[in-house]
């Protein structure tokens, strides 16, 4: 009854004799039980040949449905360190970075400027800096931004090509903290003030070159986008009629959803969602008699998620009503999500994972923390779960880590890489001394 989260896992996962011969989890080759025991737990792997597979979908897809150029952005908000960051820049992606910190982890892996973008939707005058001196690309969120960027370019003679982010008033159906494209969004400008923004940049000679939207993050229903791209497509038939100005450059942003439980499964494929935005983009584009930009596609949660597994161990089973409690070692301070978004995750035991007879008592898998609310799991068929052993959750790539606290001291878990059996540690675990690098003693 288990095998179906099996292809919630990355790409390599495999069941394997454990030293003792039994069954366990692998994944990248190596078997995650020998992993917990080096790195300890809690513990988040990626898997690289996922990633890569994941990549190349988006690539594939591209090729064969858009007549135009193409390219790929990751979102780095989903999941970024330095081996991330090098590894998105290896494969040729430009990496989205928000504000200085993000942008001082690409600069530090090596990103090359031309593949560092930079977003934002109220960056500060170090945030305007740093994107002007570093990034090759800038996506402008308001008018006010717009004209702080003109005063620091005077100054500074240079800067990168400026996308506008539009404001299309549509967001898709997700949950609402994940919105961002509704009429109400603080992020973006309207039509009227995108044609305000090429005005200014006209006069001012700024290198506006591209359009950028986004609604919102784990949709599932490629259609979902073609209202906006719609607006957006009107917009650019404005821009040329008006400004005589039509963008290099379009992003209709990321967001695209992951099967994060067994629940979810069939989920529409990438492929599925490049074919029905590329289709609309030339088809839109095609009636103003305009010429195709580049479609940039930014995907973060679907390039990585499924790449990415958390290793937790049991510390206590014990029952309170008509609950079986599997508390964990580990929970909202490295994953927020079901406390914060109602995300629904799956798991399965590293030893024995698919043969272990079903028990009728369901599980709600909790943290340590001193919260309610440090609730990963909710209502999971498992099967007896023993003090001590180790619970692989899938899907862990996106979004958790990127949000992880010390509430509690919580100390925040390693991070390894995985390829053909090989692991390179990308981020040793916090230490207590961790904890107070930023005290005044």
């Amino acid at each position: 009854m288990y095998r179906d989260r099996l292809s919630l896992f990355p790409d390599t996962v495999a069941l394997r004799p454990d030293k003792s011969g039994q069954p366990s989890l692998h994944v990248g080759g190596r078997d995650l039980n020998e992993l917990a025991a080096e790195f300890g737990t809690p513990l988040y792997i990626y898997d690289q040949q996922t990633i890569g597979n994941a990549v190349q979908a988006y690539e594939d897809a591209l090729s064969r449905h858009y007549p135009g150029p193409t390219g790929i952005t990751y979102a780095g908000k989903a999941s970024l360190n330095l081996a991330m960051a090098r590894l998105m820049g290896a494969h040729g992606l430009l990496v989205d970075c928000t504000g200085v910190g993000e942008m001082h982890i690409a600069r530090t892996a090596g990103v090359p400027r031309a593949q560092i973008l930079m977003h934002g939707v109220n960056k500060s005058w170090a945030d305007l800096q740093t994107g002007l001196a570093k990034a090759g690309t800038l996506v402008v969120d308001n008018l006010p931004e717009l004209e702080r960027i003109a005063q620091l370019v005077h100054a500074r003679g240079t800067t990168p090509a400026l996308w506008l982010r539009v404001r299309p008033g549509y967001a898709v159906d997700t949950h609402q903290f994940r919105q961002t494209g509704q009429h109400d969004s603080k992020f973006g400008m309207d039509a009227d003030e995108c044609i305000d923004a090429v005005a200014f940049c006209q006069r001012n000679q700024l290198p506006v070159t591209g359009l950028h939207f986004h609604q919102g993050s784990h949709f599932h229903a490629a259609e979902q986008v073609l209202p906006a791209l719609d607006v957006v497509c009107s917009l650019i038939g404005r821009l040329q009629k008006e400004r005589n100005w039509w963008p290099q450059a379009l992003s209709p942003g990321g967001g695209w959803g992951v099967a994060y439980h067994e629940a979810d499964l069939p989920h529409q494929s990438i492929e599925d969602y490049v074919a029905t935005v590329a289709a609309a983009l030339a088809e839109s584009l095609s009636s103003h008699s305009l010429p195709l930009p580049r479609l940039q596609v930014e995907p973060g949660r679907s390039l990585i998620a499924r790449a990415g597994v958390a290793i937790y161990q049991v510390g206590t089973v014990k029952r309170a009503g008509d609950r079986r409690w599997l508390l964990l070692d580990g929970g909202m301070a490295d994953n927020i999500r079901p406390a914060l978004y109602q995300a629904r995750y799956s798991a399965l035991p590293v030893n024995d994972p698919l043969n272990r007879p079903p028990i009728s008592e369901n599980a709600w898998l909790a943290g340590p923390y001193c919260e309610s609310g440090d609730l990963l799991i909710e209502d999971l068929p498992l099967p007896e779960i023993e003090t001590g052993e180790l619970l692989a959750i899938p899907v862990s790539g996106a979004y958790q880590l990127m949000m992880a606290s010390n509430y509690n001291g919580a100390l925040r878990p390693a991070v390894v890489m995985l390829r053909d059996g090989v692991v390179q540690l990308a981020q040793r675990r916090e230490t207590v001394d961790d904890l107070l690098l930023r005290d005044i003693v």
